[in-house]
């Protein structure tokens, strides 16, 4: 009877041990399937904090135009066009992933005081831009960028810094593979999706399900126009050695820029130090005239 007890407690928990280890194995399929088909929304962050604009140029005192430009598959862009007295080359602006250009009104003025014009414009499904973002989209949306500076605006590409920041370093570091600029400009930027994904989730497979590469560091391999890269060693979001890696793929002429303070707030932080290194970088990098 002891012996029939027994073996019924051992079957009991070996069912009890099973049945955990079924709801262990389901929940984790389920992350798995949400991390491979949840990805896009998980990447892009076009609502944080919130797609409206809450300013404009016209807020630090700089006069602007508002841009409607199409993309390559139809979509309706939306960008400020900040022109520059005596303007010696145009940025041409790809911001990070939250927010949209309504939260870029500080590196505007910095550009601006270098006596830069600045095109910035908000990707497909960013601010007042149609559509929704995807890897391919992006690029699309940048190559509508490119060909309204070049083509509607008459701007030389030998005139043009291409400036990217954190996601948006993605973007421009592809768009200078396909159409050289004067310069390349990458500020806090990973080298690739499913390189911060295999960092930030070491218990999935991340790099199996990845299916968004922007795949900065290859981009900049690519590239032949002077690169600088710019990282901070405190940026918390994207670790330093992924702007180390960047700088090591590029190809000479590149410098490498180092901030002080946080992902978001280096180049503020790093005031004249930021401001310095970019003059002499666009110095250097565009026609004397």
């Amino acid at each position: 009877m002891t012996a029939t007890r027994g073996w019924r407690s051992l079957v009991n928990n070996m069912s009890g041990l099973g049945t955990t280890v079924l709801i262990i194995a389901g929940a984790y399929a389920a992350l798995v399937l949400v991390a491979y088909f949840g990805q896009a929304s998980m990447l892009y962050l076009p609502n944080l904090p919130s797609r409206a604009l809450t300013a404009s140029p016209q807020d630090i005192g700089l006069l602007y135009e508002n841009i409607e430009f199409l993309s390559e598959d139809g979509l309706r862009l939306h960008g400020w066009y900040i022109p520059a007295a005596a303007a010696r080359g145009t940025v041409l602006f790809f911001h990070g992933n939250a927010g949209n250009i309504s939260h870029r009104l500080d590196s505007i003025r910095i550009f601006h005081d270098l006596k830069l014009a600045v095109f910035i414009f908000d990707y497909r499904g960013y601010g007042n831009s149609e559509g929704r973002p995807s890897e391919r989209g992006l690029q699309r949306d940048a190559l509508a960028a490119w060909r309204f500076l070049t083509e509607a605006r008459g701007v030389a590409p030998g005139q043009i810094i291409v400036f990217g920041r954190s996601l948006g370093a993605a973007v421009a570091a592809w768009l200078a593979m396909q159409k050289p600029p004067a310069a390349l400009i990458v500020e806090s930027a990973f080298t690739s999706v499913p390189d911060m994904a295999a960092e930030l989730y070491r218990w999935l497979p991340a790099r199996w399900l990845v299916r968004i590469e922007h795949a900065t560091r290859d981009y900049v391999a690519r590239v032949r126009c002077p690169v600088l890269v710019v990282h901070s060693p405190q940026d918390e979001i994207i670790p330093f050695h992924h702007g180390e890696a960047i700088f090591a793929a590029a190809h000479a002429p590149k410098e490498m820029l180092r901030l002080r303070g946080g992902h978001n707030e280096g180049f503020i932080v790093s005031g004249e130090h930021y401001v310095r290194g970019l003059d002499a970088f666009v110095t250097h990098s565009l026609p004397q005239r």
